[in-house]
């Protein structure tokens, strides 16, 4: 399984990106989940935002809730990951993780429970 991220860049603060990421190599059926973590110089991996992609409740780190939206595609195994009023404390490689199984909310935050990660792309944001 491959999971190609893109969409980084430079921005500046209050600015908006997208990121999307595709799965290839295997075709997920039923519920599976894919989601978004990210890790600043120094810092740990930390969760963004996921879901199942068969439906159901997104799910939001609090430092992004009502600033980022994830969104999907099932026929084309993508997700996206829309962020508006974009803050430098988002500065950070972003990657894309998934998992086969339907993750609930009380395991969806963990980096340990994702099966496969994408390459990461950098987002910076800066004036």
């Amino acid at each position: 399984v491959q999971l190609q991220a893109s969409g980084g860049g430079l921005v500046q603060p209050g600015g908006s990106l997208k990121l999307s990421c595709a799965a290839s190599g295997r075709t997920f059926g039923g519920t599976y989940t894919m989601g978004w973590f990210r890790q600043a110089p120094g810092k740990e991996r930390e969760f963004v935002a996921a879901g199942r992609m068969g439906g159901g409740t997104q799910f939001y780190a609090d430092a992004v809730k009502g600033r980022f939206t994830i969104s999907r595609e099932n026929a084309k195994q993508t997700v996206h990951l829309q962020m508006n009023s974009l803050k430098p404390e988002d500065t950070a490689v972003y990657y894309c993780a998934l998992t086969a199984r339907g993750l609930i909310a009380s395991t969806i935050k963990f980096v340990g429970e994702y099966d496969y990660w994408g390459q990461g792309t950098q987002v910076t944001v800066s004036s």
